[in-house]
């Protein structure tokens, strides 16, 4: 099993890379690939992006392609082609397995899940969810070089949970022969400059987490974790919250909600 992310990449300088990010609104998947784009271009490739966001601003789910190499024909990453899927939310991911490059791509993904409303369709206590069923351990074992991490978690105790997507380009980083700081600037030159400090804090975890050598056991404890969280915590332990000032009165949650508790008003809030 391949441990040394920088030796899979070694010749990163001269061919460029393939790289999926893919997860849901909100997790800031745009952001890491322009950053990545952004690393393309300072390498001195040729740069092409594609992305999918269809209902992002409502969960909804995001891909983006990015390709950069001395010549990139198309914008978009064939099946078995990509060298990295980075992936902010754990069942995105693996419904973009079969794009990695087998025996040398790199898997690193969030294990912290977000399951829509969809997948808890019976309501009856102990109920199982319809939702990806494999743990990181078991993609540990099939995936050559996976990194499975809490990077929400990591991203929480630094003060934000929303730099866990910084976390894990962090943890990307690892895996390609460019200078660290180089990262660090294109970091500082897109994120806004009050969360500089805060974002740069976040690189820097991911990229130490993928470089210690207790990735493993790491993976396996956030594995159990997850599993439990989900299948434990009752339904009386959570409070909704609406706030009306961010209603878009799309009416989903309306629809969607399994008590049939929700409704719009006259102002569609």
């Amino acid at each position: 099993m391949n441990r040394d992310p920088i030796q899979a990449h070694r010749d990163g300088r001269e061919r460029g890379a393939n790289i999926l990010v893919v997860g849901v609104g909100g997790q800031g998947v745009l952001l890491i690939s322009r950053m990545l784009a952004l690393m393309g271009q300072r390498q001195g490739f040729e740069v092409k992006q594609s992305e999918v966001h269809g209902m992002a601003k409502r969960g909804g789910i995001v891909s983006s392609h990015v390709r950069f190499a001395r010549r990139v024909w198309s914008p978009t990453i064939s099946k078995g082609e990509a060298d990295a899927i980075v992936a902010l939310e754990w069942a995105e991911g693996l419904r973009w397995l079969d794009f990695l490059k087998p025996e040398t791509g790199v898997f690193i993904a969030d294990t912290r899940r977000i399951v829509p409303p969809f997948a808890c369709r019976n309501r009856k206590p102990g109920a199982a969810i319809d939702y990806a069923k494999e743990s990181p351990a078991e993609i540990i074992d099939r995936i050559p070089n996976c990194y499975a991490l809490d990077a929400t978690g990591i991203a929480a105790n630094l003060g934000d949970v929303r730099a866990a997507n910084t976390v894990l380009l962090g943890s990307l980083s690892a895996s390609f022969d460019y200078p660290a700081e180089h990262w660090r600037e294109i970091l500082d030159s897109t994120v806004p400059k009050a969360t500089r400090e805060l974002n740069r804090r976040a690189f820097d975890a991911g990229r130490r987490w993928t470089r210690s050598g207790n990735v493993e056991k790491h993976s396996e404890l956030t594995a159990h974790a997850a599993h439990t969280s989900l299948t434990t915590v009752p339904a009386s332990a959570f409070e909704l919250e609406i706030n009306a000032a961010w209603c878009k009165g799309c009416g989903i949650c309306d629809k969607l909600c399994p008590e049939r508790c929700l409704a719009l008003n006259p102002e569609r809030i």
